[in-house]
């Protein structure tokens, strides 16, 4: 089995930990993620979780899909945490990876929760979140000296699958430089209406970050009035996120990831 020339706390039967897999690139995982990776007899995968990251598993580990995506057939959040619980009373070394931090829109505080109510050891293992890793990968800095010294993360959809209504729109557009919306695409409209209703400049610069820190990673930036049309143009596709402020505008120069001069090497 891999090794690292660190000590690293042992994987041990019958616990569960609760991984941050990072938005996409599998060089952004955790030196502790990579050692559950390696370790676990049972991993419990998200849907956002990338295939490369899924290759690097123990291969006499138990895979099991337990993917929530909005719109389509998903697991039950109550029967996969059920599930962590059964999987850790058989004795097994239980991986719950996720995509991005588990404890950022993750729902990973819920499941932590049954844990504890159920009285199974677990670990916390955070990962690289979406809106930092994957607005770094668009060229999108989270915070610059320049436009910004606070940032807000909102998520684009409550329970029901509507947006928030326990969101105070007009405190958030006029108190903080910058927002950055989890799950926002599919009422993206509503919500640039309510921003602008509420204070925010219509010709604000916004961007929509669609798959995220991985190899079909697209881009669009537009004038926050004008960026739902603009995804629909584009035939932009979640997983997404928005991110709405001026950092938005410093990507013309920090856009690395499709830089020549930065770019990696074709192979061969």
């Amino acid at each position: 089995m891999d090794s690292l020339p660190i000590p690293l706390p042992e994987m041990l039967p019958g616990h569960v930990w609760l991984v941050g897999a990072g938005p996409g690139d599998p060089g952004l995982i955790s030196l502790l993620a990579w050692h559950a990776l390696r370790h676990a007899d049972a991993v419990v995968y998200d849907a956002l979780v990338d295939q490369r990251i899924l290759d690097l598993v123990n291969p006499a580990a138990v895979r099991e899909y337990a993917g929530k995506r909005g719109g389509k057939p998903s697991a039950r959040q109550p029967d996969i945490s059920n599930r962590l619980i059964e999987l850790a009373g058989q004795g097994l070394r239980v991986l719950r990876l996720k995509g991005g931090d588990p404890f950022l829109f993750g729902r990973g505080a819920e499941e932590a929760l049954a844990l504890a109510d159920a009285g199974v050891p677990f670990r916390v293992v955070p990962g690289v979140t979406s809106g930092v890793g994957g607005l770094a990968y668009a060229g999108i800095p989270a915070t610059s000296r320049e436009t910004n010294s606070a940032i807000a993360f909102v998520t684009g959809h409550d329970a029901t699958g509507d947006v928030p209504d326990t969101v105070d729109w007009a405190a958030l557009a006029k108190a903080v430089p910058v927002l950055v919306f989890y799950m926002a695409l599919k009422h993206l409209d509503r919500i640039a209406e309510q921003l602008i209703a509420a204070g925010r400049p219509a010709d604000e610069p916004a961007a929509v970050v669609s798959r995220a820190a991985t190899p079909a990673q697209r881009v669009v930036v537009a004038p926050l009035a004008e960026i739902a049309a603009a995804a629909r143009r584009e035939n932009i596709e979640p997983p997404a996120l928005v991110v709405v402020g001026q950092v938005v505008a410093l990507r013309d120069r920090l856009n690395w990831l499709d830089n020549p001069l930065t770019a990696e090497p074709a192979p061969g």
